[in-house]
């Protein structure tokens, strides 16, 4: 930037709008907003209320330095270092997955699961820890346990946990349920990689190229986790739950897989653009099999 001297905050949106709508993948025009309101520490309202502030020199090449990384196709949430998830704010950075709003169907369904009054919960690859720690703060009286096989998205849930005051949630590197008794649980969580990884292509760079990969795809057309995840929830007492996010059109895998074991589609829940993308899946009695 040229400008030696304070500029305003409506000629530094307009001239970001006009880069974003330029980028190739089409980042929202809001985006500018986002990212000047961080910089400014400021709501988006107030960003917008007062398009004349004056924002000074080095807030600006702040600004500017973000809003280029993004037109890189790095993500906001990224950028920010935060992302809300079921009305809370949880910090992300490249260590973990950033959450989706389709997750939250996850959370809505481990709810409505059939639970004790103080109901034992375990997180499988936790990552920045959205689900053990809402499920902890929406279930007061909760045990949970968080594991992921990555020391480092560990630190980044722990750190959310004691941010958001969720003092129930323990935290533990595992692998899938290597080392944890099943029956010791009422429910299992889990949002486990499931994209096939020939789709990695039609993806957007934002999600290939920053994401973990580790958290994203999965081998056998993105279904191997999925198909692990209900075997060995074989450990399950009967009547505990496993919670699952799946991919668009995995609904049948999922039903396939649970044929040779003991658990049973209990339901399926779909997103807001009709996708079948929760499954909620039931330990039975081995009488109840057939």
């Amino acid at each position: 930037m040229s400008e030696a001297g304070p500029i305003p905050a409506g000629d530094l949106l307009a001239r970001a709008r006009e880069r974003l709508s330029a980028a190739p993948f089409a980042p929202p025009r809001r985006e500018a907003l986002l990212l000047l309101g961080h910089v400014l520490g400021l709501t988006e309202a107030q960003v917008l209320a007062r398009p004349e502030r004056a924002v000074p020199a080095a807030a600006a090449a702040r600004f500017e330095a973000l809003l280029e990384r993004r037109l890189g196709g790095e993500p906001v949430a990224y950028l920010t270092g935060s992302r809300e998830f079921y009305g809370r704010r949880f910090a992300v950075d490249e260590r973990v997955l950033i959450p989706r709003p389709e997750t939250e169907h996850l959370v809505e369904a481990a709810l409505a699961a059939p639970l004790p009054p103080r109901p034992r919960i375990l997180d499988l690859g936790t990552g920045s820890g959205c689900l053990a720690v809402t499920l902890a703060l929406e279930l007061p009286g909760a045990r949970v346990l968080a594991t992921d096989a990555s020391p480092a998205a560990l630190a980044v849930a722990a750190a959310n946990a004691r941010r958001l005051g969720a003092g129930g949630v323990r935290f533990a590197a595992a692998d899938r349920y290597a080392g944890l008794e099943l029956a010791a649980f009422d429910l299992v969580v889990a949002n486990p990689p499931y994209i096939d990884p020939a789709e990695a292509g039609s993806l957007s760079p934002e999600i290939t190229r920053f994401e973990p990969h580790g958290a994203l795809f999965a081998a056998d057309r993105g279904e191997a986790m999925l198909g692990e995840l209900i075997a060995g929830a074989a450990g399950l007492s009967p009547g505990a739950s496993l919670v699952l996010e799946i991919g668009r059109g995995q609904l049948p895998a999922i039903e396939r897989h649970t044929v040779p074991s003991v658990l049973h589609v209990a339901a399926a829940i779909e997103d807001y653009a009709g996708i079948p993308r929760v499954v909620r899946l039931e330990r039975t009695e081995e009488a109840d099999r057939g």
